[in-house]
């Protein structure tokens, strides 16, 4: 019997002049997960979209369930029996839970929307795919894991065959992700075949049955996960091997005696986080780690005004209150957030406007106007030194991949060097090619004496990119480590209330 429900054909897509896919051919098997791998602008979110029904191929053919199909539109490809969870949400953060999981789709009686209805679906969904939310929690309420969540149930409300998942885990901890582990286990049993996309190599080598690597818009090549390793697949990938991913620390560790940059004390909130205190040193990379929920981002937007607080921050020793984002960056804090979509980023402006965002009045004239010369000049600059993948400054950022995106967020900030740099998951949905390169401007900012406070919930990154490391649990801190000889099961004890 045939189990491929899914075959893409020489498939090519062009926007314009430039060529976003080249001949690509896959083959999807029921029952199975098929690994998308490759680095930022490979092309793998744009052929998923062809797949969604978002853009036309230019050339090529799809052939789904044995026969040839164009899909036109988003409710086509649904119809059809394809489910796709993007990497950027697209929920509704003023409606509820069940709202978003059935906008477009909800039950009706009498041609009124069925509120008790819905509300009962989603209540057995939720059940059925293990996933800890209530119905009627408005999102804009919950954090960016529990949203992500919702994006996946919301995914599986409609029948499918083909679930496509682009970066799943990009916001979720290990608990979350064991949630949507899980849920691929019972797709596979269902016959349902799975496509995932993921930079988080550890997890492809766990999920995956067959791997495709491509690379500059072009497939590479397929393995079957038993027949390769993470080193081949990341020298397929970037076409280099990669030795070791994170950069060494720095041989001149952060001095102790030097004035606490920042140092924070007794910081609460009603609801969010309770009697924080820590402080970082010049040169210092703090990091933060804990499960969802544990209250690390809020700290993190209390810090740049963005949520209020009681309690005291003091900036190189001074007592200061930060009651907006712009009292926090006349001081010298820079935040790259977590939510790059709504928070880091004007969408439908152009590179050059986003990078120069932050720093534009430094390019202007005594009487207020613009030097765009010399701004244009400093985004290429940006683009050069960041590595960012784009075909033109003015080209628009809505249309770069989620690496791109954020790599342009980490950029703002760095036209002027910061005093303090806030970083919210600052790898999240990027490639270990990008993530390499973040890493090192981590290093090279700490090596000039930039105190950075470090979000991640990639553990081995928060612990070897960390000097110290805070563990939350609760809204509250239980425990500080020293990251040399650090182990992750310390971490996760710390983390989890194990003893």
């Amino acid at each position: 019997m045939n189990d491929i429900v899914l075959e893409i054909n020489s498939v090519t897509k062009k926007f314009g002049p430039v060529q976003a896919l080249k001949n690509i051919s896959l083959k999807i098997r029921k029952g199975r997960v098929h690994t998308l791998l490759g680095e930022n602008g490979a092309g793998k979110s744009t052929l998923m979209k062809i797949l969604a029904g978002i853009f036309p191929p230019s050339s090529g053919e799809i052939i789904y369930q044995g026969q040839h199909v164009a899909i036109k539109s988003p409710s086509e490809s649904r119809k059809m029996g394809i489910a796709i969870i993007f990497q950027e949400l697209s929920l509704s953060n003023n409606m509820t839970v069940a709202e978003n999981i059935y906008a477009n789709n909800e039950p009706s009686r009498f041609g009124l929307i069925d509120d008790r209805k819905m509300v009962s679906d989603c209540h057995r969904l939720l059940n059925d795919l293990a996933i800890p939310l209530d119905p009627h929690t408005l999102v804009g309420d919950m954090s960016m894991a529990q949203r992500q969540l919702v994006e996946i149930a919301k995914a599986l409300s409609y029948p499918a065959e083909v679930v496509i998942m682009d970066e799943p885990t990009s916001s979720l901890s290990d608990n979350e992700a064991g949630i949507l582990f899980a849920i691929i286990d019972k797709l596979k049993a269902r016959g349902c075949a799975v496509i995932y996309i993921s930079h988080r190599m550890e997890e492809i080598m766990q999920v995956s049955d067959d791997i495709s690597v491509m690379r500059d818009g072009e497939y590479i090549a397929t393995h079957a996960k038993n027949s390769t390793d993470i080193n081949s697949l990341i020298a397929q990938m970037v076409g280099r091997e990669m030795k070791n991913i994170y950069p060494p620390r720095l041989s001149n560790p952060p001095d102790d005696s030097l004035p606490d940059v920042i140092e924070v004390k007794n910081l609460c909130h009603s609801h969010y986080f309770h009697d924080v205190s820590f402080s970082v040193r010049p040169g210092e990379v703090l990091g933060f780690f804990g499960l969802v929920g544990s209250g690390r981002s809020d700290i993190m937007r209390a810090l740049f005004g963005l949520v209020e607080y009681q309690g005291d921050i003091l900036i190189n020793g001074h007592p200061v209150k930060i009651k907006k984002p712009k009292d926090a960056i006349d001081r010298g804090i820079a935040f790259v957030t977590e939510n790059r979509k709504e928070e880091g980023l004007v969408l439908m402006h152009d590179v050059n406007s986003n990078i120069s965002h932050i720093s534009f009045q430094f390019f202007s004239t005594s009487s207020g106007l613009i030097k765009y010369k010399e701004e244009y000049a400093k985004t290429c600059s940006a683009i050069r030194r960041m590595n960012i993948k784009v075909n033109d400054p003015h080209q628009l950022v809505s249309s770069l991949s989620g690496g791109n995106q954020q790599k342009i967020v980490l950029s703002k900030w760095l036209e002027k060097i910061p005093t303090i740099l806030i970083l919210d998951e600052p790898t999240r949905g990027v490639d270990v090619g990008a993530k390499f390169e973040i890493y090192n401007v981590i290093r090279d900012l700490s090596a000039t004496g930039t105190a950075i406070i470090l979000i991640s919930s990639e553990l081995p990154e928060v612990m070897a990119l960390s000097d110290r490391l805070i563990v939350m649990r609760n809204k509250r801190i239980v425990r500080e480590f020293s990251a040399i000889g650090l182990t992750q099961s310390d971490v996760m004890a710390a983390a989890t209330g194990v003893n």
